[in-house]
């Protein structure tokens, strides 16, 4: 069982005004898919906050898996890509790479995400966005993969030539 923890990022939300619908759609298929939601928590769109809460958790290892929902869009106040390069220690563009391929065949807007995939320490973190629609097709590529990365991060992995 891998450990995920879930930050969602949204000024209307964290005020109160809209209900975290991705973050519960994203603790829903998490769970359902045999993972543990160690951490949820909802924050402004503010940089600083976004990047003390990711390092936080990565530092002192809440999750082997940190998912974001919110904020990788193309308005002023999305800057939850730029948070997460804040505490970045390795890239994992191949994810982001997945979720543009995948999102494209869905709709043209896919592209305009500008969501982000790295490590910090033995931590992945992935930005997906706001909506129940993108998260689900983020989700659908990451779920089957969570395992896998866990093992990689948690330890060291023999790897067959």
């Amino acid at each position: 069982m891998t450990r995920v923890a879930i930050l969602t990022l949204s000024d209307k939300g964290a005020a109160g005004d809209r209900p975290d619908t991705s973050g519960d759609r994203i603790a829903g298929r998490v769970t359902e898919a045999g993972h543990e939601v160690t951490a949820r928590e909802m924050l402004p769109d503010d940089r600083e906050a976004i990047a003390t809460r990711l390092r936080e958790w990565a530092d002192h290892h809440v999750a082997e898996i940190v998912i974001t929902t919110g904020g990788t869009g193309l308005t002023e106040r999305d800057i939850t890509p730029e948070a997460t390069r804040d505490v970045a220690e390795r890239d994992v563009p191949g994810i982001v790479t997945a979720f543009h391929i995948e999102g494209i065949k869905k709709t043209p807007y896919a592209i305009l995400s500008r969501g982000v995939a790295v490590t910090r320490r033995s931590t992945l973190i992935v930005n997906l966005p706001g909506s129940p629609r993108g998260v689900d097709d983020g989700l659908d590529i990451l779920l089957p993969i969570i395992p896998h990365i866990a093992e990689l991060l948690t330890g060291p992995v023999e790897h067959n030539p």
